[in-house]
């Protein structure tokens, strides 16, 4: 028997996001998929946590859970987190978030809806809440009223895509990452430069689709296997991609002027003595450029110490996020149509022409 008196169990969600801590702690926390239904058995495996969820993306690793107290869960949620990453718990109290029931719900609504990103409306987010509910399928602990709070929130997220234009435009990490990389070239065009993808998942896809259309033409693109590489190559047809498997990536490196990072390792590809050896660049480029949107970083921390090298992560996609503020803000106050009421648990649609309709979601 436990020795207090049992409350209403109550939906928490603890977290680190872009909004709160830097890459550098996010990189520490970051869980990858694959290790999602250890971390939600290690959850519920605590004292006062029932059900539990991870949601992780490059910009957030989020706890979600149904405790039992909330301030036993949340504490034992918080050395859980600490232990895992090696981040004291004083720290991880300095830059964590924590939300409770209808305030995490809403919470969870938003960042499915893309209103919570780094890169608002970004079109990514709702893919990675659905996989949440994919990967939690059949694993003790993922229950009744997580799945079904995931569940919510992909229905609020496709229909604030639906009715509003939030994810029109270049709206990911990805688009951001080609911006950021033209921002800081000395010409904005990457038409007569060597251009290195390495990582060929979804967010390498989405940065080969967008460096297409800002008019690169050919580029290498190094992954652990062909077979995504051709398939993407089948569906681009305007652009020369040449594969080279992770055994060249050095290789390719020292033939390119620009590299973008985008997998899932969980170590540094590239370390300060990898990028000290390479050759240098034109000398109209000045020095090879990373731009790393991966969490773990693919390049190292000492590697922007080099005078032959410059080094760009999700957390610099900011200065192309305010450069585009304005269109971000007239995006956000049109997804504002949506809002969450807490006093009659309904989405309020508010429409121009006429009074607030209410309806639930």
């Amino acid at each position: 028997m436990l020795g207090y008196t049992r409350e209403k169990s109550s939906v928490v969600v603890i977290g680190l996001s872009v909004h709160t801590a830097p890459v550098e702690m996010r990189e520490k926390l970051a869980i990858p998929e694959a290790q999602w239904p250890q971390a939600i058995g290690e959850l519920c495996s605590l004292n006062h946590i029932e059900e539990a969820a991870v949601l992780g993306t490059c910009n957030r690793t989020e706890i979600y859970v149904v405790a039992l107290s909330q301030h036993r869960g949340v504490r034992e949620v918080t050395d859980w987190m600490s232990k895992r990453s090696g981040i004291t718990v004083s720290e991880l109290c300095q830059h964590r978030f924590i939300l409770y029931n209808e305030d995490a719900a809403h919470h969870l609504f938003e960042v499915s809806a893309g209103l919570d990103s780094l890169v608002l409306g970004e079109g990514q987010i709702l893919a990675q809440v659905k996989q949440v509910v994919r990967v939690g399928q059949g694993v003790s602990g993922f229950d009744r009223k997580i799945s079904g709070l995931f569940k919510h929130a992909i229905s609020v997220g496709k229909r604030v895509r639906t009715e509003t234009n939030i994810s029109s435009g270049a709206v990911s990490v990805s688009s951001a990452a080609v911006e950021l990389a033209l921002v800081k070239l000395p010409e904005p065009s990457f038409a007569d430069l060597r251009v290195l993808v390495i990582g060929a998942g979804k967010m390498g896809k989405l940065v080969i689709k967008h460096l297409l259309a800002k008019g690169c033409k050919s580029m290498v693109v190094v992954n652990r296997s062909e077979e995504k590489v051709s398939a993407i190559r089948e569906e681009l047809k305007d652009v020369d991609i040449i594969y080279k498997p992770l055994s060249d990536m050095h290789k390719c490196a020292a033939e390119a002027d620009v590299i973008f990072t985008s997998t899932a390792s969980e170590n540094p590809l590239f370390l300060k003595e990898h990028v000290e050896v390479l050759p240098p660049v034109d000398p109209k480029i000045g020095r090879r450029l990373f731009i790393d949107i991966s969490v773990p970083r693919n390049v190292g921390m000492c590697v922007p110490e080099l005078e032959t090298a410059w080094v760009y992560n999700v957390d610099d996609l900011k200065e192309v996020v305010e450069a585009n503020k304005e269109e971000r803000l007239q995006k956000a106050m049109e997804a504002g149509l949506l809002k969450w009421t807490s006093a009659s648990r309904k989405w309020v649609k508010i429409c121009p022409r006429r009074k607030k309709e209410q309806f639930m979601i």
